[in-house]
């Protein structure tokens, strides 16, 4: 398999041959930076975690240089901080227990750009080389703009493949905005109860952001804890975590629909809830 960039990682912590490692991959998660796996797909490498049948494997785009860093980490140059956050990833693959850990080495400019195809062109490749059953990308109304210009290329490496190998499910995953304003019926809810110790450890790896400033590992605990208690009102909890997702399959398998349509409807549906419930609950207007 050959990736556009030069220095693109790869590490397979098991040690197979590479080809072994993709080939086997049963559940992708297609990222933009180095910690986003951990965050918004937990679920699947829970679901392959010690298991011989379904194995996990990350791509994470960015290189990392572009950072948000602070306390120890302030004085860090661009390319130290590149070099730690490519290291974590790694560790991260390693205690995830990962197929297969490929890091792009893109910038946030790169992915953006849309005259270029590249990016496009390697996520294509690793989708022919693993032909995963599960893929998890960005979810499309995230905030962050880098996900969602990765969550478009995605989507057409994922077109680009022939209909026969695409995947069975794909899933638009939260970072930088919660999904929990989707309509039910729309809503991926990925179970991530499973091995609180091994997630997270998978989060608090990544020390250069934790330490640096930001505490995704209390953030995605406390999302994933209320996702799970106010999912249904008149239910006691099914999971004690839970990640939300757009089912994006319908999306991804059928070139003819419109993206902004697609996501600008959910949306739509979401106004005509609250719509709804407003007016039925409302008192009459005095005359």
């Amino acid at each position: 398999m050959q990736l556009q960039k030069s220095d693109a990682d790869i590490f397979v912590p098991d040690e197979v041959p590479l080809m072994e490692a993709l080939g086997r991959t049963t559940h992708l998660c297609i990222a933009a930076h180095q910690d986003d796996i951990e965050i918004m797909a937990y679920s699947g490498i829970a679901a392959c975690f010690a298991s011989d049948e379904k194995w996990f494997t990350g791509v994470v785009v960015t290189d990392g240089k572009g950072s948000p860093r602070s306390g120890e980490y302030a004085g860090y140059s661009d390319q130290r901080m590149g070099q730690i956050r490519r290291r974590e990833q790694r560790k991260a693959a390693f205690v995830g227990d990962y197929s297969c850990q490929l890091q792009l080495g893109y910038s946030s400019s790169e992915v953006k750009d849309t005259r270029s195809t590249a990016v496009i062109d390697d996520l294509r490749s690793i989708l022919l080389a693993t032909r995963p059953d599960v893929v998890y990308i960005h979810n499309l109304a995230d905030k962050h703009e880098t996900h969602v210009a990765l969550a478009l290329r995605s989507i057409e490496a994922i077109r680009s493949i022939s209909t026969e190998i695409r995947p069975s499910n794909i899933y638009g995953c939260e970072v930088w905005r919660d999904l929990d304003w989707l309509p039910d019926e729309s809503k991926a809810a990925l179970p991530t109860s499973s091995r609180p110790n091994i997630a997270a450890s998978l989060i608090g790896i990544f020390d250069s952001q934790v330490t640096g400033g930001k505490r995704y590992d209390l953030a995605t605990a406390g999302r994933r804890i209320a996702n799970a208690t106010y999912f249904a009102s008149h239910e006691t909890d099914g999971e004690s975590g839970l990640t939300f997702a757009m089912d994006l399959t319908e999306l991804a398998l059928s070139p003819g629909l419109s993206i902004n349509d697609f996501v600008l409807n959910l949306i739509d549906r979401f106004r005509e809830g609250v719509d709804r419930r407003l007016s039925r609950f409302a008192f009459p207007r005095n005359a």
